[in-house]
């Protein structure tokens, strides 16, 4: 049954907007008129949203700390005894984003036309994912949606976790490194020329610092603005060369040679699929599947295109941990947790325990890399800072020096 969003007005002259079903307009202004108001306009949610691809929005409607609060909600509600429809309806109700109401109340005029709730969410592709709509229908299946859904709010807190915790650990040299070059740009294109210039008419030879750094800020003066163009100009056509699959997966697979962010970005991504294969294998869902959307899920094209040859190897028979070991770019320790899993008859509570080390792994790496960055960096602008200034009071120096 279609959603219809109204503006009518009531018994005291006052405006009231809000959503409700119906089988068409005229059944929608009906009700309207039954509850005592007077209807201004009634206009069809689905159609506004909806594109050829399914409900799309110019941006998302759920953000990734959203979505899980949603998803939080409508477990505590199901999971409660409260009937599906239910729980949308009163999710739609409470929704304060009004494109939020409307996407919710869509979800709940899917269901109530008799489909499954994983169908409904496969009209929105960019809100809910393959892997949250694999998870959903498994729990439909398994009669054990409450808890499933419980259990996929737990998986997206963690990773949105980890992914802070990254995140957190490079931000403070990233900002130390931005500011370090706006000072040192600012130093060498116009404290420098302003001080050097006054020693520059003289006959004496400046020191070879001096010389240096003159010669630097002339170029960055005359020429920064076209270096700044070419470097922006590359980073374009590096960003568009990254949308070929052959280029991005071999930028992927160079950057996990990276001595250390290298490894970092293996931990992730490996903690990242092994997270998720533990949900989805722990909710009922096939492995073949399961395999399938977890690899999905990988921001390395390399380690994917790997993923994706372990899922062919799994599908002619080969056990998952032999697939997954002979595929280097995964650490060992997936193959390990897999192979106890396999011979335990417990894969998914294996490869919870492997997401979780490598997940723990990943954090400890990424404060010890941020640990050893920060010191580095700000080693680096004290020397930076310290050669402009030499090249600043050599002068000085010298002049006092012919003065005696």
């Amino acid at each position: 049954m279609p959603a219809y969003k109204y503006e009518a007005l009531d018994a005291g002259g006052k405006t009231r907007t809000g959503l409700m079903e119906a089988d068409n307009a005229k059944a929608a202004r009906s009700g309207l008129r039954a509850q005592g108001l007077v209807p201004l306009t009634v206009t069809q949610v689905q159609p506004q949203g909806e594109r050829a691809g399914g409900w799309q929005w110019s941006s998302r409607v759920f953000g990734a700390a959203a979505l899980t609060v949603w998803t939080r909600q409508l477990a505590g509600l199901v999971g409660s005894g409260l009937p599906l429809e239910r729980a949308l309806s009163a999710l739609a109700d409470e929704a304060e984003d009004p494109r939020q109401r409307e996407l919710v109340s869509h979800l709940r005029s899917e269901v109530n036309a008799g489909h499954p709730f994983a169908r409904a969410m496969a009209s929105a592709p960019r809100e809910f994912d393959e892997v949250y709509r694999a998870v959903v229908a498994a729990g439909e299946a398994s009669g054990a949606l409450g808890a499933v859904l419980e259990r996929l709010a737990d998986d997206l807190e963690e990773q949105q976790a980890l992914k802070a915790k990254v995140l957190g650990a490079m931000l403070y040299p990233a900002i130390v490194s931005v500011i370090a070059l706006v000072i040192v740009v600012f130093l060498v294109t116009y404290v420098v020329p302003q001080v050097a210039s006054v020693f520059a008419t003289g006959k004496r030879t400046l020191p070879a610092l001096t010389v240096a750094m003159l010669a630097i800020s002339d170029f960055v003066r005359a020429w920064g603005f076209y270096a700044l163009g070419l470097t922006l100009m590359g980073l374009g056509a590096f960003g568009h060369a990254l949308k070929s699959e052959g280029f991005r997966r071999r930028v992927d697979a160079a950057m996990l040679r990276l001595p250390l962010f290298g490894r970092l970005a293996r931990g992730y991504n490996s903690a990242r699929f092994a997270g998720t294969l533990a949900m989805l294998a722990g909710s009922g869902v096939p492995i073949l599947k399961a395999l399938q959307a977890a690899a999905e899920t990988l921001g390395n094209r390399a380690m994917r295109a790997d993923a994706m040859e372990a899922l062919v190897q799994v599908r002619e028979g080969v056990p998952l941990a032999s697939a997954l070991a002979s595929k280097p770019r995964f650490p060992g320790l997936l193959a390990m947790f897999s192979r106890l899993g396999e011979q335990t008859g417990q894969l998914p509570v294996m490869l919870e325990r492997a997401a979780k080390q490598l997940g723990g792994e990943v954090q400890r790496r990424a404060m010890a890399l941020a640990t050893l960055l920060e010191p580095l960096l700000i080693v680096a602008m004290g020397v930076a800072v310290m050669l402009i200034v030499l090249s600043v009071l050599l002068p000085i120096i010298q002049l006092n020096t012919w003065v005696k």
